[in-house]
């Protein structure tokens, strides 16, 4: 009976583990992008001061570049949420299941305020 609770908390272990991963790799990626970014932006300064023009025109490159990369970040940051969201329903489903034994009943008690 005790097992089908522990069991249910296992799973809600491996799946907080996977999201702590997926957030992990995501953050990696936002970061490294947005690091291009700077550079990007920099170089978008540094040519736009410049004024001449052949560094004018390589700018049109340069901000399509950084448009690009901002789009990735957003994806990102939409497929991480959407990750999250998952993870948080399929944890919500597996606490769940993880109360109930094979009785049946919860498997926990529950607290009576007062006594």
């Amino acid at each position: 009976m005790e097992d089908d609770v522990f069991s249910g908390l296992a799973n809600g272990q491996q799946i907080e583990s996977k999201v702590v991963q997926t957030f992990q790799k995501s953050f990696v990626q936002v970061q490294n992008i947005l690091d291009q970014n700077r550079v990007l932006i920099s170089e978008i300064n540094q040519n736009h001061e410049s004024k001449i023009p052949d560094n004018l025109s390589r700018n049109v490159g340069l901000i399509r570049e950084l448009n690009n990369n901002i789009r990735r970040v957003v994806d990102l940051y939409n497929d991480l949420s959407n990750s999250f969201a998952k993870s948080m329903e399929a944890s919500s489903e597996g606490e769940s299941a993880g109360a109930t034994r094979s009785d049946g009943r919860g498997g926990q008690k529950r607290v009576r305020s007062g006594n």
